[in-house]
């Protein structure tokens, strides 16, 4: 693993950000984002992230690698909440280990903001169809999660997800905000000419990383305040969370090459398998597993993995993927 990029990672502004909203909040500081600000922010990140993405597809020849990147996003966003939620259910719930397969086999939107800003960082490209990989990888987990705990859960009357409630989540999971957001904003820069794109850069590009590290400023708070659950939930939980996520990472960063020979493309196809949900799968498992409970999913993707992700995940990847 490459030490310069590691160290660069551990201080990297919005990293440090993170560890402060874990700060404040483990010392019962009154700092906090207002909430209407904190969906501002979270709906900014992905308009630009989407917007950049559609602009540099604009810019790409379509081809097979493009059809092969997207199945085999979807490929691996099925695969890991399947075997996944085997590895959990030897030790929690069924509504608990079907909840967290879903947040680890859908993605962040977030990681693959701070993934794209590392290869920029490092001033490497990538396509902008990774965009709507990202995009693509979102319900598929979802899907499977409900479905994994409609099957193996043992109080079938009360549990057991219907139809009709099935229906509504997999409906959820394509027109929740964040993915219609990122969606939406990778066609206007699609079909943006580059002159229009240009006229709002500096809302696009310029102010993008300090919105970044404010924003995960609100997400270190909101995991702070959740890590009591967390703790009480035992080892099993913490080693799932950590080991997991470079595993998933380092497989898919190895295979991609026979996806792509792309780096950057390859790096993120890692970081999205890495990555866990705590945004889309939080907000359909309310409907589909209220029983689960989300004080253990929600410090898990947040506290655990997404750190582990920026600290040592990027160079692990990184370094795979030069290597290989």
């Amino acid at each position: 693993m490459n030490v310069n990029l590691l160290i660069e990672n551990l201080t990297n502004p919005a990293l440090l950000f993170f560890v402060l909203g874990i700060i404040a909040a483990r010392l019962k500081s009154d700092l906090k984002i207002p909430a209407n600000s904190s969906k501002f922010i979270s709906l900014y990140l992905l308009f630009a992230i989407g917007f950049k993405g559609g602009q540099e597809l604009s810019h790409s020849h379509f081809s097979l690698e493009i059809i092969w990147s997207v199945l085999f996003g979807i490929f691996i966003a099925c695969i890991i909440p399947v075997y996944t939620f085997f590895i959990l259910k030897r030790k929690l719930s069924v509504d608990n280990a079907g909840a967290i397969a879903a947040s680890y086999g859908s993605v962040s939107a977030v990681t693959f903001v701070a993934a794209a800003t590392f290869l920029e960082m490092q001033q490497i490209n990538f396509g902008g169809h990774m965009v709507a990989v990202m995009a693509l990888m979102e319900a598929p987990a979802i899907i499977i999660g409900v479905l994994l705990i409609r099957i193996y859960s043992a109080e079938k009357n009360n549990v057991v997800v219907n139809e009709s409630k099935l229906g509504s989540i997999v409906a959820h999971s394509f027109t929740n905000g964040s993915v219609i957001m990122i969606l939406g904003s990778l066609v206007i820069g699609l079909i943006t000419s580059h002159s229009g794109a240009e006229g709002i850069k500096p809302f696009t590009t310029d102010i993008f990383k300090g919105f970044l590290a404010i924003f995960l400023l609100d997400m270190g708070i909101v995991s702070g305040k959740k890590l009591n659950d967390f703790f009480k939930s035992g080892w099993f939980t913490a080693v799932f969370a950590i080991v997991i996520p470079l595993f998933n990472g380092s497989c898919v960063a190895l295979l991609s090459s026979f996806v792509t020979d792309d780096t950057g493309n390859r790096f993120l196809l890692s970081i999205l398998a890495a990555s866990a949900s705590y945004i889309a799968v939080p907000a359909a498992m309310k409907l589909a597993a209220p029983r689960a409970n989300p004080g253990i999913y929600l410090p898990m993707a947040l506290a655990v993995t997404f750190p582990i992700n920026i600290t040592l995940g990027m160079p692990l990847f990184f370094s795979l993927i030069e290597w290989s």
